[in-house]
Formats: C-alpha cells, structure tokens, sequence
C-alpha cells in the first residue's frame, strides 16, 4: 500500500470555489431575489462559505487524480486508487489517495515440475453409445395400430383424474397428456399398470403417493386414478442406412465405418481439448505452491467483481437474471461471492505468477508479432482488427497476452 496527497489551494482552489458558488446559486432560494441572481456577499451571509467546500472539492478531483497517477507513473497500481478527504477549508482542500500497488512475488521451481498430461483413449462403448444419441436425435413417433398394446418406451396420450377417498383432488387431472412409459415421470406404480392396455380403453389404477410428496394431504396416502388412453405412439430409431447419413448432413459421412471414424475423432478431439486444459491447471497449481506473494485484498475482491459480471452475461443467455438465480437457489450474492473467493484468489495468484516468470525470462514481444495475432484473433472472432484490437484493450493488450502464454508454455519444460 501506499499513500499519496495531493493538495488544491491558491488560485485553483479560489476559482473552484467561485464555480461552486455560481452552481449553488441557481438553485438557492433567498428573499427578494430571483434564482441565480442573489450578490455573491448576500449567498455568503445566509449559507455561509463553508457550503461551498464540497462542491468545489468534486470539482476537483479529476485533476487530483491525473496528478495523482502522472507523479505514480513508475509504480504498478493493482487496484482502483481509494479516495478521501484529508482537511479542507477557506484555504483549500486535501485529498488522500490509497494505492494498492502490485505485491513482490518471489518465484520458486516452476519448470520440471513433474505433472504429467492424462493420456486419451476413446473406448467402442464411447463411440457406440455417441452414435446411439445421434440416431435418438432423428427418432419420429409413429402411431401404433388400435389394436396395439401399450409396451415400456410407447407414448401413450391420456386423459386422468385422481381420487383420494372418492373425492378428486387439485392438481390430479390432466386431458390428451402425452406420458412416456418408462420415463418415472408419474407417481411409482402409475407408468406399469398402463402397460397392456390398448386405444380408446379405460382402466382404474391404484397407486399409494411417495411420503415425501410435496402436497402434504397426499404424503403416503392411497389414491385411484380414471385413466383412458386416447392414442399409442412408437419411437422408431432410424438404421444406420443411406436414407440416416443424408439427413445427418455430414461431408463424407456414407457408411457405419465412416461415421464410426469421425464419431472417434470428434471424441478424442474433445478429450485431448479437456486433458490440455486440466494439465495446464494442474502445472499452474503445482508451480503455484513454490510462490510466496501476499495478495491485497483489494485484488481479489476486484477479481470477484468481474467473475460476478461475467456470471451474470453467463445467465443473461439463458434467459435468468441474478435475482431470479438467487430465488432458484436460496442464495444472495454474498454467498455466491463466498463461493468464487477461492477461484479468485488463483486468478490472480496464477496471474502475478506468469507476469513474475515472464519478467525474469526476459520475454519480450514485438509489434510484428503483436499485429499478427491481432490478425489471426480478428479472422477468427470475424472481426475487423480495427475492432478487435478496440474490443480487446489495444496491441498492449495483445503483447501481454502473448507473454501470459509463453510463461504457461514454459510451465511444461522438464528441466
């Protein structure tokens, strides 16, 4: 931490005060004169100087501030400056900046550290059973004949009620529902004695509901149900034939041998994505544990904030709010805070730590390098540089990112 004061007095200070006065004066209601057109002695006399100190203070503070960060140009400030007011009167006013500068971070072993990348196998049952979802996908409803029973895995259209007693309750009838046999979607025992049944027949069930149902009058109560079944559909899944590769739509995709082939790919594809990304957490937590840094609070706290924004754009595309998530979940934002402490202070620990590898190592980037993955981030966000490079926080930003990913790089090494 560090402190810095900037004071604002002489002439600044009296000009400040004079702008101070002319805004106040606007709005301030005295006798015998219109808004704005009271003498400055008479403003005084009824509200007295002192009224006019903060005002002239906000008026201020921009310029403390650039002053502030010109004379603190050779220092790394980590954080948002905190600002406060030290003294202020007729003569001026002094502000008190609190800096968080960037914490000394002392490097331990951070290459041979030993972790091993998970080694990826695509197994027949993964590329069968990936296959399988692809053919559900393209899977149509057929309606069985009317002298079809109803089997585990039909779609069966009904029409219920419920009794309890003799006496039907709220929430027990439903008219052309479409139940899936098999699903346990209804209460147990409701989906099994429907099996057997055919079009247009109606049936009477017993059925005892769950002692932890949420209606509290129906908690491990008996029940019958009216049930009639209007229509019995089939899920037909389609074969593994010309008439499947054509709608799946796949540039080479002709036979089983074919598909199988790329289903493998897209598989292992994956697994390596996911491997890679789980061997460099785990290089960054083993290299991690050599580090001796103090964090500011500060820094994780920012840290927080963001995770808490990019959370919140996360919802925004399912169609949820944070509000609605906290009611979904019971929760408020301090415990969703709470949770994502931990992963912010590794943000930032991982962060300093790259920084801190990339100084010691020298690494520098140059504006050819910089503009070329400008380049190559643009084409692949469909982007103009232009911008990408607005967008992204200028080649700076570029540089340094570059940096990030030759440290993570070096993370690898052996030796």
């Amino acid at each position: 931490m560090k402190e810095y004061t900037v004071k604002v007095n002489g002439k600044k200070w009296e000009e400040a005060l004079e702008k101070a006065f002319q805004k106040a004066n606007k709005k301030a209601k005295i006798d015998g004169f219109r808004p704005g057109h009271a003498p400055k002695e008479v403003f005084l006399k009824k509200y007295g100087k002192e009224s006019l100190y903060f005002d002239a203070a906000d008026l201020c503070v921009e310029d403390a501030y650039h002053e502030m960060i010109e004379a603190n140009k050779d220092v790394q400030i980590v954080a948002q400056p905190e600002m406060s007011v030290k003294s202020i009167d007729e003569k001026g006013v002094e502000f008190v900046f609190q800096l968080t500068l960037k914490p000394e971070v002392k490097l331990g072993k951070y290459k041979g550290l030993g972790v091993k990348k998970e080694e990826v196998k695509v197994t027949k049952k993964e590329i069968e059973e990936n296959i399988e979802h692809m053919r559900s996908h393209y899977a149509e409803e057929v309606t069985k004949d009317k002298n079809a029973k109803l089997q585990n895995g039909d779609t069966a259209i009904i029409d219920f009620e419920g009794f309890k007693d003799g006496v039907a309750f709220p929430g027990g009838k439903g008219e052309n529902y479409p139940l899936k046999i098999g699903s346990n979607s209804f209460i147990p025992g409701f989906e099994e004695q429907l099996i057997g049944m055919k079009s247009g027949e109606e049936k009477e069930i017993e059925v005892t509901f769950p002692k932890d149902y949420h209606a509290e009058d129906l908690k491990g109560k008996k029940a019958t149900f009216k049930v009639k079944v209007h229509e019995i559909k089939e899920t037909i899944i389609p074969e593994l034939d010309k008439d499947f590769f054509e709608d799946l739509g796949m540039e080479g995709i002709d036979s089983k041998e074919a598909l199988e082939k790329q289903v493998k790919e897209n598989i292992r594809a994956r697994k390596d994505a996911d491997a890679e990304n789980k061997y460099m957490d785990d290089l960054l937590a083993a290299a991690a544990k050599n580090v001796k840094v103090d964090i500011p609070e500060v820094m994780i706290k920012e840290e927080t904030d963001r995770m808490l924004r990019q959370y919140e754009e996360h919802l925004k595309m399912q169609g949820l709010s944070l509000e609605q998530f906290y009611q979904f979940t019971q929760s408020d934002e301090t415990a969703l805070r709470d949770q994502m402490k931990e992963e912010a202070n590794n943000r930032v620990l991982y962060r300093l730590m790259l920084e801190a590898i990339a100084e010691k190592e020298k690494f520098e980037v140059t504006d050819e390098e910089a503009d070329q993955e400008a380049e190559h981030l643009a084409s692949h966000y469909q982007m103009k540089k232009e911008e990408f490079l607005t967008a992204f926080g200028g080649a700076e930003m570029v540089k340094y990112d570059i940096k990030m990913r030759k440290a993570m790089e070096l993370l690898k090494e052996e030796k």
